[in-house]
């Protein structure tokens, strides 16, 4: 298997979610959202399903077309379905951690997907554990169903209130029963969760080319701190929590949504544009060619090229077909990690002055390495161009994230990272023009991973690395 810092030089997408209410083929809905979500997590993907009379379920290690067949899919019977496409960022992988999780408890069958990361889950858990509480698996996520197992609520939606009431850092999530569908959004709003309508039915999903692919109408957003309830009345929304500051997570914009999605009142690709119109203005450089780290920096060097007036090229190709794992030779290779994923096209490169852009350097290893490569097929300079902030901090709400210690950008200056790069010059984003690329969407976001400033008060275990991977 290649270096695993070469794998998990960047961020990883978190989770996705999809939930469909009143269609005749409500699994099959929810698959394809997943599969239209399925760059927000290639680790597990599970489907619930309702009848009306019981929840059936089925779930896998790997990517929505390994686990799922259409034997499977007709194992998922009702006119009610949600899925989960998993990259855990709290909870170890393993099938068992896997989502949507399902339950029986005193008040009947419930199954729960969730996208985000609760920061006091680990002091919930010791203290539901305390009371004789006993957890199936090692995810945040299942603390939120202990807290609505023993709530004194009679009706589901109180039991919900009180859990969340508990909880503190960011969750977009799913309930599903066997007559209705809950959705939920912290009172930050951290991180997108969208509402649809699919005909005389609904849908909910966590990004709206969830919905292009069904062809679902996009209704609106699911509300920070709102819990919208969805059954044979219609939808009913509640607001019971204390508003709080709005801080979406602005990495979306960056870096893990899709580019035909709309979150957070924009459109992404038309963000990531303007990342690169203001790179290209905030630092120029004379040059032959721009080219993009493929696929999260072509937008944004398409807009680079054209506000700098220099030809855009697709410099280097990327291979889709990479799995997660890889076996090296035994002749080693150098740079197999990022050579398996990405090749230099030297006909395109030889002798020119070069541009690359870029979403984010979270080690640098991988910057390493793609500009070595770019070199190797002949550039004559490598100006690397980054469409964000330095990351200096990680992130709590949901992303897998290295350690403090473990992000360059924390430790050195941007000099001394080019010199590690080894780039002829690099330019990083401002955070001032940051805001003037996302100013279409308004508000605040939260910023942290540049800016070390938390929202949500974060406690010590959250400070911990979120992922086995890092330690």
């Amino acid at each position: 298997m290649f270096d695993k810092y070469d794998k998990y030089d960047k961020y990883k997408d978190e989770c996705g979610v999809v939930g469909v209410y009143n269609h005749t083929e409500a699994s099959n809905m929810a698959y394809l959202g997943l599969y239209a979500l399925q760059h927000r997590g290639q680790e597990s993907a599970g489907i619930v399903s309702s009848d009306s009379r019981q929840i059936h379920s089925h779930k896998g290690m790997g990517l929505v077309a390994d686990v799922f067949s259409k034997k499977v899919l007709d194992g998922l019977p009702g006119t009610s379905a949600m899925g989960h496409v998993r990259y855990s960022t709290t909870g170890d992988s393993h099938i068992k951690n896997a989502q949507p999780f399902v339950v029986e408890y005193a008040r009947g069958a419930i199954a729960i997907a969730h996208n985000g990361n609760l920061v006091n889950a680990r002091i919930l858990r010791d203290e539901l554990e305390a009371y004789g509480s006993i957890f199936q698996s090692s995810m945040d996520t299942e603390v939120i169903v202990h807290l609505i197992a023993s709530s004194k609520e009679s009706r589901l939606e109180d039991r919900l209130v009180y859990a969340l009431g508990r909880v503190r850092g960011s969750y977009s999530l799913l309930i599903l029963t066997k007559k209705r569908l809950i959705a939920a959004r912290d009172p930050n709003g951290f991180r997108p969760l969208l509402l649809g309508r699919l005909r005389e039915g609904w849908v909910v999903a966590s990004e709206t080319c969830a919905f292009d692919l069904i062809e679902a109408e996009f209704v609106r957003e699911i509300e920070p701190g709102e819990i919208l309830v969805i059954d044979e009345k219609g939808t009913t929304s509640h607001r019971p929590f204390a508003p709080a500051p709005y801080t979406p997570c602005i990495f979306e914009f960056i870096y893990f949504a899709r580019p035909d999605s709309f979150i957070f009142g924009a459109n992404v690709y038309k963000v990531r544009k303007n990342l690169g119109m203001v790179l290209a203005r905030e630092h120029p450089v004379e040059a032959d060619m721009v080219i993009p780290v493929p696929d999260s920096g072509v937008p944004a060097a398409i807009r680079y090229a054209e506000e700098s007036g220099i030809p855009f090229e697709m410099g280097l190709v990327r291979n889709h077909y990479v799995g997660r794992t890889f076996i090296e030779p035994r002749d080693s290779i150098r740079h197999f990690g990022v050579k398996i994923k990405l090749n230099a096209v030297k006909d395109i490169l030889a002798g020119k002055r070069v541009v690359v852009v870029d979403d984010s350097i979270v080690r640098g290893t991988t910057s390493r390495k793609i500009i070595k490569m770019i070199r190797n097929a002949g550039a004559r300079e490598v100006h690397l161009r980054i469409s964000s902030p330095p990351t200096v901090a990680p992130c709590f709400y949901g992303i897998d994230t290295p350690t403090r210690e473990e992000l360059i950008a924390s430790s050195l200056s941007v000099g001394e990272i080019t010199r590690f790069v080894t780039s002829d010059s690099l330019g990083y984003l401002s955070t001032e023009g940051l805001y003037q690329a996302v100013k279409d969407a308004g508000g605040n976001f939260c910023d942290a991973c540049f800016t070390g400033r938390y929202p949500v008060e974060t406690s010590g275990e959250a400070r911990a690395p979120q992922l086995v991977l890092f330690k």
